[in-house]
């Protein structure tokens, strides 16, 4: 058996998230189809990723890893050729991908993975963008699917004050949606808002690892503090309660982007696998 590395991007919009669902459209199961048929897999393909985003949610660093036969690979020699090494394999792989795929998913590379490497356990962390404009006109319509609207305007500074009470390692419970057996502990890295050049705000939210819902609740109470209608200060309290709060509303999917997932060295992959499937707490 080998591990594939694959790192890859895609359009949310008309997806109902990363994860396989019955009868539904989703990155999970575009792709294990593809591999599927690519590779003419006796069995479908089964992919881990690093991190599950929902519906609407974009990416462009997502990381996953799919463990196949290396027998498997052959199905992507040349016709009637000498057999191919492996990394024409796959490179062949990844151009086979992108005619089968639709245009609103990509694999950008296919790598062997490091022994120890798993898309999930190894990651150090995860860092988001989330995109909003507050133009009295609204969002220019060529980003529209990737830029949220807010009616209001923005204060950068108070956003940033009221995101500097959330950063390190706490219970997010009151920005999660709980789920059966999941803790809701997570260090949280780094949360900055900027103005970019285009004048849309983006927040830069980085993690080890991200509850469901924790960065688009995050965001909605920001935004809630930055056109005043909380004070700066309520984020923090919301977080010190440890309970979901339904004054945090959840801002929607579509201004939200996975840009980068990033690994430790090769050595000490295996040994953060283990580390992170611990149950933690504070």
């Amino acid at each position: 058996m080998v591990r594939l590395r694959l790192d890859l991007g895609y359009d949310g919009t008309d997806f109902s998230g990363w994860a396989r669902q019955p009868g539904r459209r989703t990155v999970q199961g575009e792709i294990e189809e593809a591999l599927t048929r690519i590779l003419r897999l006796p069995e479908p393909a089964s992919l881990t990723v690093a991190g599950r985003t929902d519906a609407g949610v974009h990416a462009r660093g997502q990381v996953a890893h799919v463990d196949l036969d290396e027998e498997s690979l052959g199905q992507l020699d040349p016709r009637g050729g000498a057999p191919a090494g492996r990394a024409e394999r796959l490179a062949a792989l990844v151009r086979r991908l992108a005619g089968v795929l639709a245009a609103d998913v990509r694999i950008f590379r296919v790598s062997v993975a490091p022994e120890g490497f798993d898309a999930r356990f190894s990651a150090m962390s995860r860092r988001y963008a989330y995109r909003v404009c507050d133009a009295p006109g609204g969002v220019d319509p060529l980003v529209r699917r990737e830029v949220v609207w807010h009616a209001r305007s923005l204060d950068v500074e108070a956003m940033n004050a009221a995101a500097v009470r959330l950063l390190g390692e706490h219970d997010f419970a009151a920005f999660c949606k709980k789920r059966e057996g999941a803790t809701t502990i997570r260090e949280l890295q780094r949360l900055e808002w900027v103005r970019d050049g285009r004048g849309l705000l983006v927040a830069t939210v980085v993690a080890d690892a991200f509850c469901h819902s924790m960065v688009r609740a995050l965001v909605g109470s920001l935004m809630a503090a930055g056109d005043g209608r909380r004070a700066v200060e309520w984020p923090g309290e919301v977080l010190a309660a440890a309970v979901r709060d339904s004054g945090v509303h959840v801002a929607p999917a579509h201004g939200l982007c996975l840009e980068e997932v990033t690994y430790p060295a090769p050595d000490e992959l295996a040994t953060r696998a283990a580390t992170t499937r611990r149950v933690r707490t504070l």
